[in-house]
């Protein structure tokens, strides 16, 4: 007979996904998503589930809980990646772009990411004004990517502290075009001092 921890709550999938949904809208994703699809970035691309002019026919636990690097850096930025990463871990059945999670399951975690759509369209306008300025094909989407790379890279060496400095500085390098972003971001850890740095707070 399984047994049956008192912490934990019923939720079905697509509860699940709909609490994605709101914590990507609440960070901007959409603000973010319309700038990389500008400039050919679309994660989307080659989805089975994606139907011309139309956009999603299918929504899934995995590309839900996936992030680009720009939503990664947001959520990193604010202290709000392990949360995220958190909530996502207790999801089964995550496969590249589809699920085999369960109708019904157990989570022990809820999903706290709220009041920082401002950062998300602080850090949109700032790739927007980037993309103008560096007329290179792919310019952001290389940006993304190298961000996305760093972040994973800072979450895997947890226990070296020498490479967890090289790496975050790396980060700060990276994102340091991001003006309006970083204004937002600031006045954002005056109001939530415990959010300051990242996955490892």
């Amino acid at each position: 007979m399984p047994s049956f921890n008192a912490n934990e709550k019923k939720m079905s999938r697509q509860t699940v996904i709909k609490i994605g949904v709101n914590a990507l809208y609440e960070a901007g994703s959409d603000l973010i998503c319309k700038v990389c699809i500008t400039n050919g970035g679309s994660c989307c691309n080659g989805c089975r589930h994606l139907a011309n002019g139309i956009g999603c026919t299918q929504r899934n636990t995995s590309c839900t809980a996936w992030l680009c690097g720009f939503l990664k850096y947001l959520l990193y930025a604010t202290g709000l990646l392990k949360e995220w990463n958190d909530f996502w871990r207790q999801v089964p059945g995550q496969d590249f772009r589809e699920d085999f999670t369960p109708e019904v399951f157990f989570v022990k975690k809820s999903l706290h990411i709220e009041g920082i759509r401002n950062l998300g369209q602080a850090l949109a306008i700032d790739l927007e004004e980037l993309a103008a300025a560096h007329i290179a094909i792919g310019f952001i989407i290389t940006l993304r990517e190298k961000i996305d790379k760093n972040i994973d890279r800072l979450n895997q060496c947890k226990n070296d502290p020498k490479k967890q400095i090289k790496i975050e500085r790396n980060i700060k390098v990276l994102s340091s075009p991001f003006h309006r972003f970083q204004k937002e971001l600031h006045d954002y850890h005056l109001n939530n001092p415990s959010t300051e740095k990242g996955e490892n707070k």
